[in-house]
């Protein structure tokens, strides 16, 4: 059973809420059009860059050990964490030359898909090793789709630069 609503002239003919809605539009456009510069919002990228607080996840690097190689031991913990399934690792056993049997693992591969990555910070809490980190770094500008695909050459290239 439908209820059938009676609506007034002036519900029918919709200006009090036309008039109420342009009275917002236009305390909102001179309110922005007499603050002063430094309350607005627009920054002027690049010359300006934002300043970034201290918890901010950009993107992602791994750290090395003193002697150049991964800290990464392939234990799968940061795969694991990643609530996007963004994170791929591929392990090899690193061979020990004085026992002879394999003693470590070390990545093979290791791929973070940026499209799917949701920048949550689960990976770096993950890490036993303190391997993989997310740094300050936002500007990821890519041109095609496999660009999106950071390989863990590119990981290790990524500018050190996590504020604390």
């Amino acid at each position: 059973m439908k209820k059938e609503v009676k609506l007034s002239f002036w519900d029918r003919l919709y200006l009090p809420a036309i008039i109420v809605g342009m009275g917002i539009t236009i305390k909102h456009f001179f309110k922005t059009l007499f603050t002063r510069p430094s309350n607005r919002y627009t920054v002027e990228f690049p010359e300006r860059k934002k300043d970034l607080p201290e918890w901010y996840r950009g993107l992602h690097r791994l750290n090395t050990r003193e002697d150049g190689s991964i800290k990464c031991v392939a234990c799968y913990c940061c795969a694991t964490a990643c609530p996007a399934d963004a994170i791929f690792i591929e392990a090899e056993d690193i061979d020990d030359l004085d026992e002879g049997y394999p003693r470590e693992k070390r990545p093979k591969q290791f791929i973070i898909d940026l499209h799917r990555c949701i920048f949550c910070g689960y990976c770096e809490e993950a890490c036993p090793e303190d391997a993989i980190i997310l740094t300050n770094e936002y500007e990821i500008t890519q041109l095609s789709r496999e660009e999106g695909l950071i390989t863990m050459e590119e990981l290790v290239k990524t500018p050190k630069k996590k504020m604390d």
